[in-house]
């Protein structure tokens, strides 16, 4: 994708962050002929948005998110029609072990049939004939035929294309350095090569939404978690839904291999900003202290650091680091890799090509803010997505349109507004 190089003095809408969330607004206010620029710091995609694992999934979701995901399926299948993003319905599923796995799958199906979800709970036979020869003693599976995955290597490229046809300005290596305001109004964007008035301003910057709203003024209570995942060589074990086995996940990939993770293959590193928000963040971490492990690293030092507080006439933070790459958690890789070879004994014939890792941001309780930022006016935030943004983030796209144009949201986002946190 060739860089936009024409500077504009205005536009309508300025958009910071160049993952799948940023670029799906771009496509949908282009689309409606909003004049919109988006800027990212590094190249589009190149942190949560192309790391992830790629479900497009309506499955296990808490619910004020399904009907962003049903609208994302439709989207999906949508954009997949005008550009590749390797966006395939080849179906999920969530195997269970026990009754308390089924019971668990079979309440919050009752709930999401609420809302249009289409899934069904298979028996153990039924759920065997979706699998390959297991060792584990599945009883049963939530199993829906309308999820699917996209490729997240280059999804959010796709998506930018149509974006760019649709008259937005993309601008990547392009760090926004902060905001000013007229009147408490956000409208002008200070960015490394210029500056723009903008009747608008959206966040959607992943982990460094934070930072960016702190030095606003604005606590956004998120915090960063390392998640880790790798990729085999192509291989054909016979399956092509993807699969949650509780303590793996494995999903066919376009190019022929399998990417494998885990829900524990996740580190919370304590930060300064985990002492912070210790009094929003303490009940999740016990809730989840089988899933996250918390680890004391030098990313405390690093973090420490950077300033909170920052000019925006000089260089910042997101130009002296413009990419987030950390290291994958070997040992979660190591157990998902050796529970799925345990599972399935298929994949005791595969290779692994690639690991890697990438800062999942994370909220207090694990739901994204998609609102306007009341104590900013023209301000909006998308981020703290919790791992669950990629598969809706289309759905999200189009809902953060409506809302800046002043439109009613195509679905309830009262559950995600930026002050139930206060």
């Amino acid at each position: 994708m060739t860089t936009q190089t024409k500077f504009p003095a205005t536009v309508d809408v300025a958009i910071i962050g160049g993952g799948i969330i940023g670029v799906s607004t771009a496509l949908a206010l282009a689309r409606a002929g909003v004049r919109c620029a988006l800027f990212e710091k590094g190249a589009l995609a190149c942190e949560q948005s192309s790391r992830n694992w790629g479900w497009v999934r309506t499955l296990g979701r808490d619910l004020p998110e399904v009907p962003l995901a049903l609208r994302a399926n439709q989207l999906w299948r949508d954009i997949q029609d005008q550009v590749e993003v390797g966006y395939r319905r080849n179906g999920l599923v969530y195997l269970q072990e026990n009754d308390s796995d089924a019971a668990e799958h079979e309440s919050w199906l009752a709930k999401a049939r609420a809302y249009g979800v289409e899934a069904d709970m298979l028996g153990r036979e039924a759920a065997l004939r979706l699998l390959p020869s297991s060792s584990r003693a599945w009883t049963g599976a939530l199993y829906s035929a309308a999820d699917g995955v996209a490729e997240p290597q280059i999804a959010t490229q796709g998506v930018a294309a149509l974006a760019r046809q649709a008259g937005a300005l993309i601008y990547e290596n392009c760090a926004v350095r902060g905001l000013e305001t007229s009147a408490g109004r956000a409208d002008t964007v200070i960015t490394e090569r210029g500056t723009l008035r903008a009747q608008a301003v959206l966040v959607a910057a992943g982990g460094w939404s934070r930072l960016f709203c702190g030095n606003l003024g604005v606590d956004f209570p998120q915090l960063k978690v390392r998640g880790s995942v790798l990729r085999t060589e192509p291989f054909d074990a016979g399956v092509s839904l993807a699969i949650n086995g509780r303590d793996f996940t494995c999903r066919k990939r376009a190019d022929g291999g399998y990417t494998v993770s885990q829900f524990s293959a996740s580190l919370a590193e304590l930060v300064p900003d985990s002492f912070r928000l210790m009094g929003k963040f303490l009940r999740t971490w016990i809730a989840n202290n089988s899933l996250v492990k918390i680890r004391f690293s030098k990313r405390f030092f690093e973090e420490l650091a950077t300033p909170r507080r920052f000019p925006a006439d000089r260089e910042t933070p997101y130009e002296r680091c413009r990419v987030l790459d950390p290291a994958p958690y070997a040992r979660g890789i190591d157990q998902a890799w050796a529970r799925l070879q345990h599972a399935f004994p298929v994949f005791q014939q595969a290779r692994i090509a690639q690991s890697w890792g990438g800062y999942i941001d994370v909220t207090p309780d694990a739901m994204p803010v998609i609102a306007p930022v009341a104590a900013v006016p023209g301000l909006y935030l998308a981020s703290g997505f919790s791992g669950h943004g990629f598969g809706i983030g289309p759905a999200v796209g189009e809902t953060m349109a409506a809302l800046i144009q002043g439109n009613a949201a195509p679905v309830d986002i009262r559950p995600f507004r930026l002050e139930r946190y206060a």
